[in-house]
């Protein structure tokens, strides 16, 4: 089937709701695309930060094989799946000893975040009101604070979460409960604080948002802010999490710990497969017909989570996804001098903003052309989120096409 072919498909058959360009991937390898005329694309962005460790790593591949021809797919009620098992056990023994909800996305884990949080107050109250202490009760939390430029999902309630106008466009009403405050400013977050607040939400760091690494005490201000109102401190790790940062969980940069933890992305190796994971204490609110997920934890995702996770270990790939961050910032600072348009390079790990003084699509579509695919956020943003596998060759070859576009720009 030819490019055109499957643009007629997607024309008459595919409801249009994405952006694409007219190129029909058919082949992945490493830090390399193809598509179906044969040109190869070198992919500093794979699959939006999902194929973390590059395309069709080898474990990943062998695993989902294997277990393709052992168990597809079986209920979590009423069997327990040995390898959601397994997966939950490597998420907590490297995080904070959470226990693990699994899901099928970012935003479900979110979702589920969000819930959880409302759950374990009500339970707290309930239990109040069964001790006879009803007449000391504050009104129920159920209020989360969320950041401006934050991103948390497509879904009705994780689009409010999201202090962004452009994703709320048409879709009026918002859920209620979220409050919005800007990003890195701890002392708006303790201001807005009330009875009715359950949560603090927030990126370790913003990425859809353009990037945004924030003030080394920020996290931990909002982890003792949190503590001294008796709130839950929930990190949205979609896109942090699974070593993206040059650590196993971005949180882990800032030495501090969260209630509850949301994951996806890079977890599943190139599947679909999302969790959230909490303290035990907290995670207990969630009991039988509170929360669920058909397809959550499956035996091939969480198949594919696990050869992820041994890669990761074995390959030494926390202390690559580091090197890469550096070598990429470097670049990019003397790419800065020369082209002078770069007003700000930003990021840690395989998370790279490079902030232009121009729009930066003109700059995607220009890389693209000559093999290099990246993504553009906020406008004036270029974010990369190489593989954590990717070689030093291979972010030479990315950083020289960039820095020729930015140059002739």
């Amino acid at each position: 089937m030819t490019t055109q072919d499957t643009l007629k498909l997607f024309e008459r058959y595919v409801i249009g709701n994405y952006a694409r360009s007219p190129i029909v991937a058919v082949r992945g390898e490493g830090s390399w695309l193809w598509d179906a005329e044969g040109k190869r694309y070198l992919d500093l962005f794979p699959g939006w930060g999902v194929n973390g460790i590059g395309h069709c790593h080898p474990r990943v591949v062998a695993a989902i094989r294997a277990q393709a021809g052992r168990l597809l797919h079986v209920a979590n009620v009423p069997f327990y799946i040995e390898e959601q098992g397994r997966l939950a056990q490597l998420i907590s023994e490297r995080s904070f000893g959470g226990q693990v909800f699994f899901c099928n996305s970012g935003a479900e884990a979110n979702e589920a975040a969000i819930k959880l949080a409302r759950r374990y107050f009500a339970d707290k109250a309930a239990e109040a009101l069964r001790s006879g202490a009803e007449a000391k009760l504050p009104p129920l939390r159920h209020k989360v604070i969320t950041t401006f430029n934050s991103f948390h999902g497509r879904t009705l309630t994780t689009v409010s979460a999201t202090a962004q106008p452009k994703y709320h466009a048409g879709f009026y009403p918002l859920q209620p409960g979220f409050v919005h405050v800007p990003y890195d400013d701890p002392d708006v977050v303790a201001k807005v604080i009330d009875g009715e607040t359950a949560a603090v939400m927030v990126e370790p760091v913003q990425g859809e948002g353009g990037v945004n690494v924030p003030s080394p005490d920020y996290l931990p201000r909002l982890r003792r802010i949190c503590d001294d109102a008796g709130i839950l401190l929930i990190l949205d790790e979609v896109q942090t999490g699974v070593g993206r940062t040059g650590k196993w969980f971005g949180y882990q940069n800032w030495g501090v710990t969260p209630d509850i933890m949301s994951l996806a992305k890079a977890l599943g190796g190139g599947l679909a497969i999302g969790a959230m994971v909490a303290r035990p204490e907290i995670a207990k609110s969630l009991v039988p017909g509170t929360h669920a997920s058909t397809f959550g934890g499956n035996p091939i995702a969480c198949a594919a989570g696990i050869a992820t996770f041994e890669a990761i270990e074995q390959e030494g790939l926390l202390e690559n996804a580091r090197s890469i961050g550096e070598r990429i910032k470097a670049r990019m600072a003397a790419a800065a001098k020369k082209t002078g348009i770069i007003r700000q390079v930003r990021g840690i790990g395989c998370m790279i903003g490079v902030e232009l003084a121009t729009p930066g699509a003109d700059v995607v579509k220009r890389c693209m052309a000559q093999g290099l695919l990246i993504n553009c956020t906020h406008d004036v943003v270029l974010r990369m989120l190489p593989s954590m596998a990717a070689t030093p060759a291979e972010i030479d070859e990315g950083m020289d096409i960039l820095e020729r576009v930015l140059t002739t720009t």
